[in-house]
């Protein structure tokens, strides 16, 4: 079964106001069987436009991760960061198909 993913791209303006948010996220994600794969980190932009942070959280599935999001405890969270932070959000499905072969 394929993973789930959200797939996140945040510019924080108040860095104070955007750490209760995260800090919550640890026990909703933990909730949900999720982990962190890319978390802020250096980044170059090759095309299109970025944003200052960036995420990638894996979940089981993509079931999984589309509840998580809906769940009423990362709904609330939301609330929190929205005052402080304008992010770009998407929830994909992993990919378990042939890979390309080596060399």
């Amino acid at each position: 079964m394929a993973k789930g993913y959200w797939i996140g791209r945040v510019d924080v303006s108040n860095d104070e106001g955007y750490k209760p948010y995260a800090v919550a996220n640890g026990a909703i994600f933990k909730k949900w069987g999720a982990r962190f794969v890319v978390r802020a980190g250096k980044f170059t932009t090759v095309e299109g436009a970025s944003r200052t942070r960036n995420v990638v959280i894996e979940f089981p599935d993509y079931e999984t991760a589309i509840a998580c999001y809906n769940s009423p405890e990362y709904q609330a969270n939301i609330k929190v960061r929205q005052p402080h932070s304008i992010a770009d959000l998407i929830i994909i499905e992993g990919y378990d198909g042939p890979q390309p072969a080596d060399g």
